[in-house]
């Protein structure tokens, strides 16, 4: 049954849910979907597209103003049937405790009270070194000593060997930094 877009209205009864449609829209797409809701007072029908198997379903919010015309081609069971949805609660707490590590770790590479240039020196040296902030101070592989103005001349602890790694990258990294800056 086609129905043209001043039609919608008196028809809204149509988007029943589980229903499946083949929608055009006012600006010429055209699809197949089966509506999962249709909001009354906003006049939104949210339908799950394609018929692919499979856990991922694309979703469209759309405004039953914009639908020229619509075929109902059939009816299927509820999308959202809980008996038929499965839900992983593990794997989901899994993301959600790898999302939140990845947060924190992220967090902890940032400085805080340190200038711009800092925040660079420190993601520079930590392309190639383990690093960490300690205040206002980089500390490289847990031994090693970076303190503001952060020049090879405030590095502090360490092995000889490792101080000198670390003075070697540092005064690569102010070079580069130094050539930005005048190209800017």
């Amino acid at each position: 049954m086609a129905m043209e877009g001043s039609n919608i209205n008196s028809n809204r009864e149509d988007f029943t849910v589980g229903c499946l449609l083949s929608i055009k829209t006012t600006l010429g797409e055209e699809f197949h979907g089966q509506v999962i809701t249709f909001d009354r007072p906003s006049n939104i029908l949210v339908l799950q597209e394609g018929s692919k198997p499979g856990p991922k379903k694309n979703i469209r919010f759309l405004k039953a103003n914009y639908i020229k015309e619509f075929s109902f081609l059939g009816q299927a069971e509820d999308p959202l049937d809980i008996k038929k949805c499965y839900i992983d609660l593990h794997s989901l707490q899994a993301r959600e405790e790898l999302a939140l590590r990845q947060a924190e770790a992220d967090a902890e590479r940032i400085g805080v009270g340190v200038t711009a240039e800092a925040q660079g020196i420190f993601y520079a040296l930590s392309k190639t070194l383990p690093v960490r902030w300690d205040k206002t101070s980089i500390v490289v592989m847990n031994e090693v000593h970076v303190s503001s103005p952060y020049l090879p001349e405030c590095v502090s602890g360490g092995t000889p060997a490792a101080n000198d790694r670390v003075k070697k990258v540092l005064e690569l990294e102010r070079k580069r930094l130094q050539a930005r800056g005048a190209s800017q």
